[in-house]
């Protein structure tokens, strides 16, 4: 019998693994013949593109790296147009075990955590970059003609997408650890000046090595922290006994 559960969790997995793919590959297609791989790229490298001298193009120094990199960067804006519906598969697979309290907020949950993300995403790009790139520029020898790599242009986007869309989830995450019962919003206060250490420790790591940068991302850090003391003092309430056990399914 458990034998039978768990091969039916795993194909449910799969089911829903292929779902999230499909979605994935469907907005890639459509991405790829309008607006284009070209233009999707383009909308990306505008913040580089604004701090750069006027005429200053971008450098590819591999063979394929024209093609093969514009197409991770459609990749990669197809899937945060899908994610809302990548993250409702992941909860709906671990609904089933979730109590009742649980599973009534499942869909706020999906919405709210993508909100943030893409918030995070949207003030990494309009704020950080540009401040970043016009700090960075400015302070560059006039001797020095900038040309950055493509590949490596890529791979700073992604490592800073995803350390400030990660960063906006601190209030959620926050509100999940109270109303779950593993913290209270006493212990998060208690833990504020270790919160505020982490967050310039943290941004010192994933960011470039320039004050600015890391300042741009701890600060925030610290400002979600307080923000989800609050939010989990406002809604983190406990859960009742009628919800302490799982839904049948």
């Amino acid at each position: 019998m458990n034998e039978d559960t768990f091969i039916s969790h795993l194909m449910e997995l799969r089911d829903r693994l292929l779902r999230s793919l499909v979605a994935v590959a469907g907005a890639t297609i459509i991405l790829t013949f309008w607006p284009g791989i070209a233009a999707v790229y383009d909308l990306l490298a505008w913040p580089m593109m604004q701090s750069l001298p006027e005429g200053t193009k971008m450098i590819a120094t591999g063979v394929i790296s024209p093609i093969l990199v514009p197409l991770k960067v459609t990749l990669l804006a197809a899937f945060m147009i899908v994610l809302p519906y990548v993250l409702y598969q992941a909860w709906a697979f671990i609904a089933p075990g979730l109590y009742a309290h649980e599973r009534r907020i499942i869909m706020p949950l999906v919405i709210s955590s993508t909100v943030l993300f893409l918030l995070g995403v949207a003030y990494c790009y309009f704020v950080v970059f540009r401040m970043v790139f016009q700090a960075i520029h400015s302070f560059a020898p006039q001797a020095i003609t900038p040309a950055p790599d493509i590949e490596a242009y890529l791979t700073f986007v992604i490592t800073m997408f995803l350390a400030f869309g990660i960063t906006f989830e601190i209030p959620l995450i926050q509100l999940v650890l109270v109303r779950s019962g593993v913290v209270t919003v006493e212990k998060l206060r208690e833990f504020r000046s270790y919160a505020i250490v982490g967050a310039f420790v943290i941004a010192a790591v994933v960011t470039p090595p320039d004050v600015l940068s890391q300042l741009l991302l701890a600060l925030p850090m610290c400002v979600l922290y307080e923000a989800g003391i609050i939010t989990a003092r406002l809604f983190g309430k406990a859960r009742s006994r009628d919800d302490s056990q799982p839904e049948e399914t």
